[in-house]
């Protein structure tokens, strides 16, 4: 395996453990602050609109296809999604108000892609979601992410003890509303496929979760002497190479999808940005110091019955067995 940081190191990541939180709390505040006072910028998947269908003759680009309609009230602030590799079809999600039908947003966007495209295209499907539809989808989208937030908690305190699960699913929710703050900051819109970055964002960071809970689990069991910030900063520290190259890999990928991936993939790609970052980091920072909270060793030692005891044991359960 390839060792970014050096075999050996010890880095004392507990005593980090108060700045990493108050770095945090200024962050969530500002951010879902942020959210709280302007409101969410919800997408048409979750406040209702209009998606239309169109397919060209001949591959266009999709700045042409925006600038053909941007002038438009009505398409002016419209989403264009590129389908498949061809560059010949196109989806364009656009705001409605509900005196609209689907004839009427069809016969408005014709004549802009007329005057600019002649009569290479056709408009294959014109779909509109309802404000009831869209509140439907959106509560949908939070009880998926609260279930996968319980799921996570209940597996975590099977495999490990509770004080582990807590100090993960507060990570969790660290990054979730690190990266929901950001998303508000920088004004992207809430979709469906920031939905799925989110949920993407909870899987990748609890996977680097476990693997630092195992490692300070193996530290402790194998050496009983060692104290609950020794183990938990040699746990951090033997697990530092594969964190760093796992999140640098995965974000040099979604570093390229951000910058090449397209206007439709912007919300998206950096709510993963911003999700894999504050994954990795409250995975150092803040699921294993936040163990320290709980009182007694990581893992308790099994309590071993003497033969005495063990003699006493046997001879009750046979007295029991006789019925005397």
């Amino acid at each position: 395996m390839v060792q970014i940081v050096k075999p050996g190191i010890l880095i004392d990541f507990v005593s980090k453990f108060k700045l990493a939180v108050s770095i945090s709390i200024i962050l969530i505040v500002v951010g879902i602050g942020h959210l709280i006072i302007k409101g969410p910028k919800l997408g048409i998947e979750f406040k209702g609109g209009t998606s239309i269908q169109v397919e060209f003759d001949k591959p266009i680009k999709v700045t042409q296809l925006r600038n053909a309609i941007k002038d438009s009230r009505i398409f002016s602030d419209s989403r264009i999604q590129n389908i498949g590799s061809s560059n010949k079809r196109f989806i364009i999600y656009t705001k409605v108000s509900t005196s609209s039908t689907t004839k009427s947003i069809e016969d408005a966007l014709k004549p802009l892609l007329k005057s600019k495209f002649g009569d290479t295209f056709k408009i294959l499907e014109v779909d509109m979601v309802g404000p009831k539809i869209g509140k439907e989808f959106r509560d949908k989208g939070i009880i998926a992410i609260v279930l996968s937030l319980i799921a996570i908690l209940i597996y975590i305190s099977l495999r490990f003890q509770y004080r582990f699960a807590f100090g993960a699913i507060l990570a969790l929710i660290h990054d979730v509303l690190i990266t929901v703050g950001f998303l508000s900051l920088f004004g992207y819109e809430f979709t469906l496929d920031v939905v799925a970055a989110i949920l993407t964002i909870v899987g990748y960071s609890v996977n680097d979760t476990i693997v630092i809970f195992d490692r300070i689990r193996e530290k402790v069991r194998s050496n009983r002497k060692l104290s609950n910030v020794e183990a938990i900063n040699q746990g951090i520290s033997e697990t530092l190479s594969r964190t760093v190259l796992t999140a640098g890999t995965t974000l040099f990928v979604v570093l390229a999808l951000f910058l090449f991936g397209g206007h439709a993939l912007k919300g998206m790609s950096f709510a993963l940005l911003v999700g894999i970052i504050s994954g990795t980091y409250s995975s150092i920072f803040i699921a294993s110091p936040v163990l320290l909270l709980f009182k007694g060793q990581l893992i308790p030692e099994k309590k071993e019955v003497d033969s005495t005891d063990r003699f006493k044991q046997q001879i009750e359960f046979d007295i029991k067995q006789r019925g005397g």
